[in-house]
């Protein structure tokens, strides 16, 4: 396993071309997002934070508990515990007493949850198609991802 060389904060401003990078990040991320999010609703959907709930608890079995779930959802989820209300109100999620900790909870996917995921994917699916696959070649997306790799390295 190799180990990974950070560099180090050099105190110098960022150059023009990292301040381009940046605002560009943001807004095409910003952008994006909103436009899949849009297809979803149209599509007759719910949020996209919804689908990725779904998704990675359809990922473990044993559920998560909720900060772990935070930790890894693709979305920042601000007010997670009110999200998780709304879908277990649904019947989409399910809270379980955790194990050896008799305040805490673990969140699981119900059936309803995974009939909800596999309905939304094929609208998600397009969207990310026209909105990202049909903007990019292979070859680009695979850059961007590696470069995108970088950052959150």
């Amino acid at each position: 396993m190799g180990c990974m060389v950070r560099k180090q904060p050099s105190g110098k401003p960022p150059s023009p071309p990292a301040v381009t990078a940046w605002a560009r990040l943001v807004r095409a991320g910003t952008a994006v997002q909103a436009a899949v999010e849009a297809d979803l609703k149209a599509a007759g959907h719910p949020p996209l934070a919804w689908y990725d709930v779904l998704l990675e608890l359809s990922r473990r079995e044993e559920g998560f508990r909720p900060f772990e779930l935070e930790r890894e959802l693709l979305f920042a989820q601000y007010n997670l515990s009110r999200l998780l209300d709304r879908m277990e109100d649904a019947g989409l999620i399910a809270r379980r007493p955790a194990p050896g900790d008799g305040r805490g909870n673990v969140v699981v996917i119900t059936e309803g949850g995974r009939a909800l995921q596999k309905k939304i994917w094929p609208a998600y699916r397009a969207a990310i198609a026209r909105h990202v696959g049909d903007k990019l070649t292979d070859d680009d997306a695979a850059k961007l991802g590696v470069l995108l790799g970088k950052l959150l390295a």
